[in-house]
């Protein structure tokens, strides 16, 4: 008997650790009756995800900040390694926030990762900081040695109290965002910008450091020519994605974003003669919508040479007496565009279409542009 104790003692022990275990693994709601929450938002390419706990005012309404709910500078809160501890701007675990690619925040740069975020609050201006320490818990092991970033900001007030902390995006542009901390009957707002151009591309070029299909290095150019940036870099792709071995491709999208970029470089005769390579390639709406192109970066008798080819090769069609009407309109001939438009007029597909003729040959009637 004596001998099976130990067995016994043995056997209970392996028993409480496996039950502890299961009971650490179970999932339980957050604690102190606070919420989970996460918000993502993307600013051109640059991917940007906070996660966080969101406390509830609860009744405290003017006694959330400077309180030790939502404490002022740096304090000791009795617990962990830091006797220097910022306000971890939410509940439980810290408030993390990641970017996928640098940023500015309040106009000092800031490298791509996942950061801790806590705030020093103050009255009137609180100071924002980004830890490289994003796994600990809470701020109770916050190090300044790990800041990556500190800028101040202005907080401002709120007319309505916002019971749950939550973090937003506000006033959106294609460079820019503010995130905003809302909670109670205060805002703290921070602007987030990107460069948002430069990094398209440089994502492209790393894109396009293996085999790639011709299609992608034609939306790269693409992209360029929209935003008439880096037209040469565009020019390079528009050359791989014709006369790059193996997957280099000779179509009318690669031939005629290729003259595009030429033509946008100033570079007319070389584009005229990829243009008269890429025409016959096309069908009558991939021509259109390259003239409509051409027109709409004022390339104006080289676009009428294209709507001029589709018509010549499709005279009795909707969009080709569209396209003759637009161009005609840009040469300032109001009386020829009104020609082709009541054409087109009578062979609108659908309503929608009718509708949109008969509003440009209004337009043409008082002699207005309609491009």
């Amino acid at each position: 008997m004596k001998q099976l104790k130990p067995l016994f003692m043995y056997l209970l022990l392996l028993f409480t650790q496996v039950a502890v275990a299961q009971i650490q693994n179970i999932i339980t709601e957050p604690d102190g009756g606070n919420k989970k929450a996460s918000v993502t938002e993307q600013i051109g390419i640059v991917k940007i995800a906070i996660n966080y706990g969101r406390p509830g005012v609860k009744g405290r309404e003017g006694k959330i900040w400077g309180t030790k709910v939502a404490h002022y500078g740096l304090q000791d809160l009795g617990h962990g390694t830091s006797y220097a501890v910022p306000w971890r701007a939410g509940a439980n675990e810290n408030t993390t926030i990641s970017f996928s690619h640098r940023v500015k925040i309040e106009g000092k740069d800031l490298e791509p990762g996942i950061y801790g975020f806590f705030i020093s609050n103050g009255p009137d201006e609180s100071t924002l900081i980004f830890s490289k320490n994003s796994d600990s818990w809470g701020s109770f092991y916050y190090d300044s040695t790990a800041d990556a970033l500190r800028v101040k900001v202005k907080n401002q007030p709120l007319a309505q109290s916002v019971e749950w902390l939550k973090y937003e995006f506000l006033n959106q542009t294609e460079n820019s965002a503010t995130i905003a901390l809302s909670w109670e009957k205060r805002m703290i707002p921070f602007k987030v910008e990107i460069d948002r151009l430069k990094l398209q591309i440089e994502s492209f070029k790393k894109d396009f450091q293996t085999t790639r299909a011709a299609s992608d290095l034609i939306q790269a150019a693409n992209f360029c020519l929209a935003n008439n940036y880096d037209l040469e870099q565009a020019l390079v792709w528009t050359n791989r994605a014709v006369n790059m071995r193996v997957m280099g491709e000779k179509n009318f999208s690669t031939l005629s974003t290729h003259a595009a970029v030429l033509m946008a470089l100033g570079k007319k005769p070389e584009a005229n003669i990829i243009i008269q390579e890429a025409l016959p390639m096309g069908s009558m709406r991939e021509v259109h919508f390259f003239g409509r192109t051409l027109l709409s970066s004022r390339q104006i008798e080289e676009a009428f040479k294209v709507l001029q080819y589709n018509y010549s090769k499709h005279p009795d069609e909707y969009t080709t007496n569209v396209g003759m009407g637009r161009i005609y309109s840009a040469k300032g001939d109001y009386k020829k565009a009104l020609e082709y438009m009541n054409v087109a007029l009578q062979k609108a597909p659908d309503v929608l279409n009718k509708n949109s003729v008969a509003g440009m040959i209004e337009k043409l009637k008082t002699d207005k542009d309609i491009n």
